[in-house]
């Protein structure tokens, strides 16, 4: 079952605004409580240090929890949220940036680093080497990608714990489908070399079952 990647639609993409922002406050409880934010700390601790004065564009940000957390570890750096869908970023902190990610509107090496958190197993293989090619490119110092390990302990996780943490019905649902889409750590770091990235490492985070790729640019 969990041999290779599956990719479905998820109910997010296309849910009325109220659902939406349920389903996000959600996955920022979970990524509060189980270990996605802490999983990003750590990778973005191989290349900065809380002193470090730095730009991060943050691909696929959603509600900006990401850029709220950083910028408390890291007050010196200037924290860029980038989503495609408004309803999304009303949370964000500032600066926000609506777009596509696959046309990015920045120049080569514009930001220090740039960073996705969950958002590449939403695409199939060739895409998401497109992508990996254009982050890599409009980042200076490195790229830094966390996603989900495909595994049976998060697939079953939020439906066993459903009614004890009062997820959504959305959450539960795009959740499992989320994780079928998830990587093992070989395949990421495959289609980082696919899109022409040197020298990737790649870091397992257990218990979150979350897998981060580090991509040094040379000379940074």
């Amino acid at each position: 079952m969990f041999a290779k990647r599956q990719i479905r639609p998820e109910l997010l993409d296309h849910a009325p605004p109220e659902s939406a922002r349920r389903c996000l406050a959600d996955l920022v409880r979970i990524n509060t409580r189980f270990g996605g934010h802490a999983a990003i700390q750590r990778a973005l601790a191989q290349v900065a240090t809380e002193k470090d004065k730095f730009t991060l564009i943050d691909i696929g940000a959603a509600s900006g929890d990401v850029a709220r957390v950083l910028q408390g570890l890291y007050p010196l750096a200037s924290i860029t949220s980038l989503d495609c869908n408004s309803v999304n970023l009303e949370n964000a902190p500032p600066p926000q940036v609506i777009a596509d990610a696959f046309s990015l509107p920045f120049l080569s090496e514009s930001f220090d680093f740039v960073h996705c958190s969950l958002f590449l197993h939403h695409f199939e293989d060739d895409r998401i080497i497109d992508l990996l090619r254009c982050f890599y490119r409009t980042a200076r110092r490195a790229l830094i990608v966390c996603d989900l390990e495909r595994h049976l302990v998060p697939y079953g996780f939020l439906p066993l714990t459903k009614y004890l943490f009062g997820w959504e019905h959305m959450t539960v649902h795009d959740g499992q489908i989320s994780v079928r889409a998830g990587f093992r750590a070989s395949e990421l770091l495959r289609l980082s070399e696919k899109s022409g990235i040197e020298d990737a490492r790649i870091l397992v985070h257990r218990p979150a079952f979350r897998i981060s790729l580090v991509a040094r640019k040379r000379g940074a």
